[in-house]
């Protein structure tokens, strides 16, 4: 065992402020929910934690059954009382005191991290149990699938280009697949969560979902009636491109993060002028809620859609680059966010990434792609409103919007 004249002072009183912080963290969780277990009975758990790692693994051994005996002891009382279990906080105390331990030994991020997320976990139980509730067969089987995308399909793919014109490599398409089928997803349940919180809630998610389809169902929703001002109405057309061009950067943020420099200030331009035109509408009307019916964006026939996607614009970008030099790339990258400015954006960061292109060239692409993105919902608008005036309104603001974010991108090269 290590005497107390080993600890340094410094290190310890920091151990000990994380380990306080760690405790009171879910302790106040559960003081709010009303629970017999609160603050003090967390943090005091916490910092048994810290000071058992301190004295060493015996210590850590005795300490952990201590903790276990009582959490025993807490639902056989609640049995006896109540006929209740106190499962949930019985398991956070447990994760806590290990939490504690972490700190205790050194660790940072990893017991902050944990403890952050232990308590949201908690925070959001009425969210998660509606969540649960509603889930269809579909849902569960996107879950399975993405879980086997990239846990089961990604280790077994070769790292190599398989083809003589250096085009394809398996398993670098594939964890881009897995990344934005990812991020669709975890938004998928955001959407499910929290649109019926209102259109802008819904707009906004559904727009990092599939902005396409968010826009043609919200274009039917909100559509004006005749002699009915169209603020509303425009402001939530408009409202799913903000999250699309923040979607973008954050694409390029993790395949070519040097390429985030060119395209991050024309896309956050882009996004700033929409959500002022919104703003500013937003003020003069109420806007309901509305429960967007998106699918999942996680199923067999997608995943495999998207795949051939990108792989398809990844090769026609690489072939256009070669042949056809920079006008030639950005031209397929024009076209390619028509159909996926996702796809085209995470082809363009991969090739940066690669060394194939610049990432100045990879960044103006996904920029392209995203103007192009932005303007091929005007004809849904159109087709599911039938107002002209909305119609025109939402396509001069498009490309006022396109036009700004291209005379940045312009400027900065």
């Amino acid at each position: 065992m290590q005497s107390s004249h080993l600890f340094p002072p410094v290190d310890v009183a920091t151990k000990l402020a994380i380990t306080l912080g760690i405790g009171t963290l879910v302790g106040l969780e559960r003081e709010w929910a009303q629970k017999d277990i609160g603050v003090r009975t967390f943090a005091i758990t916490s910092l048994l934690g810290m000071l058992c790692a301190l004295l060493g693994r015996q210590f850590e051994l005795a300490g952990f059954v201590g903790v276990f005996l009582l959490v025993i002891y807490i639902n056989l009382r609640g049995v006896l009382a109540s006929r209740s279990l106190e499962i949930t906080t019985s398991a956070a105390l447990m994760v806590v005191v290990l939490l504690g331990m972490l700190a205790g030994e050194g660790h940072t991020f990893t017991p902050i991290a944990c403890a952050i997320m232990v308590t949201m976990l908690l925070a959001w139980k009425s969210e998660l149990t509606r969540f649960a509730g509603g889930l269809t067969p579909q849902e569960i089987r996107s879950a399975v699938l993405l879980g086997l995308l990239g846990f089961v399909i990604y280790p077994v793919l070769p790292n190599r280009f398989i083809d003589p014109w250096q085009l394809f490599n398996p398993r670098e398409a594939w964890i881009v697949v897995i990344v934005l089928a990812g991020i669709g997803f975890v938004n998928y349940v955001l959407l499910r969560v929290y649109s019926s919180q209102g259109l802008y809630y819904a707009a906004a998610l559904g727009g990092l979902v599939n902005s396409t389809a968010t826009v043609a169902e919200l274009a039917h929703f909100v559509r004006p009636a005749e002699g009915e001002p169209i603020t509303r109405a425009l402001g939530v057309m408009l409202f799913p491109r903000i999250p699309m061009f923040l979607r973008n950067v954050a694409v390029l943020l993790i395949f070519a993060p040097v390429a985030a420099s060119t395209a991050a200030l024309p896309l956050l331009c882009m996004a700033i002028a929409v959500a002022l035109i919104v703003w500013s509408g937003a003020k003069k009307s109420k806007v309901p809620a509305h429960q967007l019916t998106l699918s999942s964006p996680i199923s067999l026939r997608r995943v495999l859609t998207m795949a051939t996607v990108f792989v398809c614009i990844q090769a026609l970008s690489a072939l256009a680059e070669r042949h056809l030099g920079h006008l030639g790339f950005l031209a397929v990258s024009l076209i390619g966010g028509l159909v996926s400015s996702a796809s085209t954006t995470a082809s363009a960061a991969l090739l940066a990434s690669d060394g194939k292109i610049a990432p100045s060239l990879a960044g103006a692409a996904a920029v392209l792609a995203s103007a192009s993105s932005s303007l091929v919902c005007l004809p849904l608008i159109y087709q599911q409103t039938r107002h002209k005036v909305l119609s025109r309104a939402a396509t001069l603001i498009s490309i006022a919007v396109v036009l700004l974010g291209l005379g940045v991108l312009v400027v900065l090269r």
